[in-house]
């Protein structure tokens, strides 16, 4: 049909019913799966001519458009030849807390299904029931209201009413969308060597609803190269949205030039930048009270016009416009980036976004993530981040803590906790004889504690006076809230295991091999295109991330002539037993290096403490050099500067010391003379400890070889990164020096690129 727009039900609803203040309580949400269960404890009631999950779809003229309007209703029921539709929510909230009229967008959600099912069935006349059941004590409660249909057509059209100025912009928007994607061209002159190659396997690869994993050298212009495809997959109507994914915010930056160089270009798309919440918080504290900040009072009642104001006016939704707007209409910064969300054909924000369960986009519903595909940016990140998302941490310390500062109040509160105390006591008896204590169980009676110690909290804290017994309760709550959440994942990819010092008891989740839950949260979208320079050997990231059957793997030459780049090994032991041995003969190779030419350098170790260690000698042995060491815990301004010491103008050698899997050790671009130089020290291996392991004899376990898994494969990464930082254009030319004899051995030439062969 023509000028048609498709809209679900619910969005319908709630877009006309937005109203009130944001009100961020302490209520832990029903998850997906205990909503389905209580759904489903109700729905096993119906009788035989009962339909549950009964389709509902229908199609409304309205102006100058035609509205498909589609949903599926919890039940249709027939008693004493009477229907009654049943909408059912599943709750936390105490039903003596819930009337008739506490939820109108509930009512709402059901007026519009009983027009349809009037329409399609011929009634004159239904009843709809809302249905409200406590997933904790699985009682539930009921009301039930008749309509005519009358009264439900001028409800849907009063809806649709509201709707329209939205769904107008959504309608034109989209109509310009594609039209212009059709005339865009390739925002350069021409393609670079290998930009063509990847995009089109991008392209291809989104046609067909695969993932593909792509080794892209730095210098391909890859994020255009993966931007551009996906673009022309929305203008043909394969998919509706991308995200492109990253973990450094220069990156974001990068991604937003090559959205602004096509836009310059004609191309008519509207692209947001989510930015963390703490950091575009207009208020000292990032507080979601009503009382407390004026952007979140009466959030809802000013959301909608303040979305339609920079959509129907702005491109490029940056952080600086999306400032700019909700001060503008008096709203909170973040949750306006989320309420964009889905009127936004391209999104750029952190992988946590989509892939950390604790604060993945809940408002991106499935039916969204089928027609959107994933860009992860420097893929190779997300093996650890993915496993540090999917890990949880207990300490005994907050619970003995928080025991203490309640022994007055002999309460329920009082009595979980030292429940949880004492569980811990007896963990630590359990585990006291033990070397390093891992279990592949979680215990079940500490689970039991957690889940009724994070149901008394919610009660209690709202009802608390603010002050620093609150704090810790609060940051003992989330722990918890998050230990519960992640002891849902845990399976065979899982080992709990235990650190015991003095009185002390730590408890970790920790996600051995991440591919499960990633695929988990993949396979809803269309598809996923992972990219790095680093993502080497494929088969290890194909293994920490990918699925087998849906996985094209990609691997691009270097633009650049090998002899921009010259790389040396000097076969020197950095092992820890021979660093204080070989440390003058370290500290002469690097001066060595750096004396070749005047220029601006960046010397990688290991570690912090060979660092110091090193950058004490080199000043006493060489003062006349120039040199900036990275310091620990540096702010975004330090970073800064150190950063812009880095000058193609500087009269004299500078030399940066800095630690390989750092801050400046990947995502900084130091172009033509602003960096002539790397010196890789080591070759990059995580240090010796429990949890590397432990990942080492879980992978032995499964086939593989644990040690390169765990240690070698993430090590090697790191000094690619480093190295990378080098020749980051075609004009570039510079210098690599590898400082280890076990670069000389066969198994870390494989591993190097073959340009620094």
């Amino acid at each position: 049909m023509e000028n048609c727009i498709k809209v679900s039900v619910r969005t319908l609803v709630e877009y006309a019913h937005t109203a009130g203040s944001i009100n961020l309580t302490y209520k832990s949400s029903v998850s997906l799966i205990e909503g389905t269960k209580a759904h489903q404890k109700i729905q096993r009631e119906y009788g035989e001519q009962d339909v549950k999950e009964r389709p509902i779809s229908g199609t409304i003229k309205l102006d100058q458009l035609a509205f498909q309007i589609e949903g599926r209703c919890d039940g249709l029921l027939l008693k004493d030849d009477q229907y009654i539709i049943e909408e059912i929510k599943s709750t936390m909230k105490d039903l003596n807390e819930i009337n008739e009229n506490s939820y109108p967008v509930h009512w709402a959600q059901a007026k519009v299904y009983g027009y349809f099912i009037c329409e399609e069935l011929q009634l004159e006349k239904i009843t709809l029931r809302l249905t409200y059941i406590n997933i904790l004590t699985e009682q539930k409660i009921s009301f039930d209201l008749l309509f005519t249909k009358d009264e439900l057509t001028n409800y849907l059209y009063k809806m649709l009413e509201i709707y329209y100025p939205f769904a107008k912009w959504k309608y034109d928007h989209i109509e310009l969308r594609n039209q212009t994607i059709k005339e865009l061209n390739f925002p350069f002159p021409s393609f670079r060597k290998g930009q063509r190659k990847l995009a089109g396997a991008v392209y291809q690869t989104i046609q067909e609803g695969n993932n593909l994993f792509a080794v892209a050298p730095t210098g391909i212009g890859k994020t255009v190269s993966t931007i551009f495809p996906t673009v022309k997959s929305i203008g043909e109507d394969r998919i509706n949205r991308m995200f492109y994914l990253t973990s450094k915010t220069m990156t974001r930056t990068v991604a937003e030039e090559a959205f602004k160089r096509m836009t310059d270009q004609g191309l008519c798309i509207k692209c947001t930048t989510i930015t963390a919440k703490d950091k575009i918080c207009f208020k000292e504290e990032t507080m979601c009270q009503k009382d407390y900040c004026e952007f979140a009072n009466g959030y809802y009642d000013r959301i909608n016009d303040a979305v339609l104001d920079i959509l129907s006016s702005e491109k490029a939704l940056t952080r600086e416009k999306i400032e700019e707007y909700a001060r503008k209409h008096t709203v909170c910064p973040f949750e306006y980036s989320l309420d964009l969300l889905n009127s936004s054909d391209a999104i750029i924000c952190d992988v946590n976004y989509i892939f950390d369960p604790r604060v993945s986009l809940k408002r991106l519903f499935d039916e969204h993530k089928r027609s959107t595909v994933l860009l992860i940016d420097e893929a190779h990140n997300l093996v650890d981040r993915s496993r540090e998302m999917y890990s949880a941490s207990l300490f005994k310390s907050k619970f003995l803590e928080l025991k203490n500062r309640y022994k007055n109040l002999k309460d329920e509160l009082y009595a979980i906790i030292n429940e949880i105390n004492k569980r811990f006591i007896e963990l630590r008896k359990k585990w006291k004889d033990v070397v390093t204590p891992v279990s592949k169980e979680i215990d079940g009676d500490l689970l039991e504690l957690l889940h009724t110690f994070n149901e008394i909290v919610e009660i209690k804290l709202p009802e608390m006076d603010e002050d620093e017994n609150k704090q810790l309760l609060l940051d003992t709550y989330f722990e918890s809230l998050n230990f519960v959440k992640i002891a849902e994942f845990f399976d065979e990819n899982y080992v709990c295991y235990y650190e015991l010092y003095k009185s002390e008891v730590h408890l970790k989740l920790f996600c051995l091999d991440p591919s499960k839950v990633v695929n988990d949260v993949i396979k809803r979208f269309r598809s996923t295109i992972y990219f790095s320079a680093t993502l080497t050997p494929i088969q290890y990231f194909q293994d920490m991330l990918g699925d087998q059957s849906r996985d094209y793997t990609i691997s691009i030459d270097s633009p650049f002539h090998k002899e921009q780049l010259e790389v040396t090994i000097d076969p020197l032991s950095t092992r820890y037993q021979d660093r204080e041995r070989n440390l003058e003969r370290l500290i002469d190779s690097v001066y060595k290096e750096i004396t070749k030419r005047k220029g601006n350098y960046l010397v990688f170790y290991p570690s912090y403490q060979y660092l110091i260690q090193s950058v004490d000698l080199f000043k006493e042995k060489y003062p006349t050099i120039k040199t900036i060491v990275q310091e620990n815990g540096m702010t975004e301004i330090e970073r800064e500067e150190f950063l812009l010491q880095f000058d193609s103008l500087n009269e004299e050698t500078l030399v940066g010391f800095a630690v390989l899997g750092g801050i400046f050790s990947e995502g900084i671009d130091l172009k033509g003379d602003r960096l002539n130089g790397v010196v890789v020290i080591g070759v990059g291996l995580p240090q010796i400890c429990l949890e590397r392991n432990i990942l080492k004899e879980h992978f032995n376990s499964v086939g593989k070889n644990g040690y390169y898994y765990a240690y070698v494969f993430p090590g090697m990464n790191k000094v690619m990164q480093a190295g990378g930082r080098v020749i980051r254009s075609e004009s570039d030319e510079g210098t690599l020096l590898l400082i280890d004899d076990r670069y000389k051995s066969s198994l870390y030439q494989s591993l190097l690129p073959e340009e620094w062969k």
